[in-house]
């Protein structure tokens, strides 16, 4: 997010996987960083454990310790060896914020352990995996986690480019050319975070209705989460039109989103109309919630980041019981001169010129994410999901 301070240096607020790993002399902020990944947020770790993993195995045997130099960092000393980056911290008592420094001795296999000899290299062959999605998770960190493009994921899922996915959902991964050492799996040492949502409870799917005394067109629109002006078109009807008991409505589709997610994609909605927020401004909203917390108001998040944004208390984005009032939190988004943090922080109201930037931009000038690019997939599906519920 934003540094509500407004002073010349931006420090991110919602970025997933940037704990810092720096071993110099340097202070961590100074230094070269390489982001770490969070269990929530990001992919790379989680697949450490699957038959497809980035780690390259060393030609010699993996000795029993390493001895720390300027510009090394743990995940690249793990990649040198062959080794898990998780398993590395856990081995040496480190955690994703520990600062190392160079001259230190490591510790390259588990306690009590002799220390393995790195597989032979051999040559390519086509491996495939299936993988269970957690929270936080994209197409596109899956994707480029296993070395495979997202239009291959999307493929041999039967997914498209808006599709919904969630948490509990399992993905097959198109084989690709990965080295055969880099197939077998490779233990992961145990992380404490935050614990991974399960598969939310999905809408209503039926897509017909038949009509009950005393219902309205307004309550069975309300029933399927979709605008009362999409059941009426789908149906042929006007508002004038008569509906009786007996009679078969079609219900189009609630948009593919959960119950949980409806609620909280009205809400942006209706905020953003009650600030005179334009069509643009409000699928921007849609959108970025989206990728930060699936459109759920999570009490979790990459270090004290919650809510529907993932703002952080630290950062002046409000209190954490401020920031879990999703109406409070989504205004605060919005900014403006009705902003409840005043000029405390930026919302988009306040990004000067915001109505000319791309989706991307937009988002990213309230956010300030590692990520930026990971809002560009919810364009569209934001845009349907105002025309279907706003």
């Amino acid at each position: 997010m934003w540094n509500p301070i407004r002073a010349a240096v931006a420090v991110p607020t919602t970025i997933a996987g940037s704990l810092a790993l720096t071993l110099s002399a340097l202070p961590a902020h100074a230094a070269p960083v390489e982001r770490a990944v969070q269990p929530h947020t990001d992919v790379a770790v989680r697949l450490a454990a699957h038959p497809v993993t980035t780690a390259r195995a060393a030609a010699a045997a993996v000795p029993a310790t390493c001895t720390v130099k300027q510009g090394d960092t743990v995940s690249a000393i793990a990649r040198r060896y062959g080794l898990n980056t998780a398993s590395l911290l856990s081995w040496n008592g480190l955690g994703w914020n520990s600062v190392i420094q160079p001259g230190r001795v490591l510790r390259l296999s588990a306690p009590g352990a002799a220390p393995a000899a790195a597989p032979p290299a051999s040559s390519p062959s086509p491996a495939s995996a299936a993988y269970t999605i957690a929270q936080g998770d994209t197409i596109s960190r899956i994707a480029r986690a296993f070395g495979v493009s997202v239009a291959a994921v999307l493929q041999a899922n039967g997914l498209s480019a808006s599709s919904i996915i969630y948490p509990g959902q399992r993905l097959t991964i198109p084989g690709r050319m990965v080295p055969a050492a880099a197939q077998a799996p490779v233990a992961q040492a145990p992380l404490a975070q935050a614990p991974v949502a399960q598969a939310p409870t999905r809408a209503p799917a039926a897509t017909t209705w038949t009509v009950r005394t005393g219902d309205t067109v307004t309550g069975i629109a309300n029933r399927f989460g979709v605008t009362v002006a999409a059941v009426l078109t789908a149906n042929g009807l006007s508002r004038s039109s008569i509906i009786y008991p007996g009679q078969r409505l079609a219900i189009p589709s609630p948009t593919g989103l959960t119950t949980e997610q409806i609620a909280n994609a009205k809400l942006i909605i209706r905020v953003g109309r009650q600030l005179g927020v334009s069509d643009r401004g409000i699928t921007i909203a849609l959108g970025t919630a989206m990728q930060e917390s699936s459109l759920r108001n999570l009490a979790h998040g990459d270090r004290d980041s919650v809510g529907l944004f993932q703002q952080r208390p630290s950062y002046g984005w409000g209190t954490p019981a401020q920031i879990a009032d999703a109406e409070r939190s989504t205004r605060v988004f919005y900014g403006g001169p009705r902003d409840p943090n005043g000029s405390t922080t930026r919302g988009l109201l306040d990004v000067p010129g915001w109505q000319s930037m791309t989706f991307t931009q937009a988002a990213q000038a309230v956010q300030n994410s590692a990520y930026p690019d990971a809002y560009a997939p919810w364009e569209a599906p934001a845009a349907r999901w105002l025309a279907a519920l706003g």
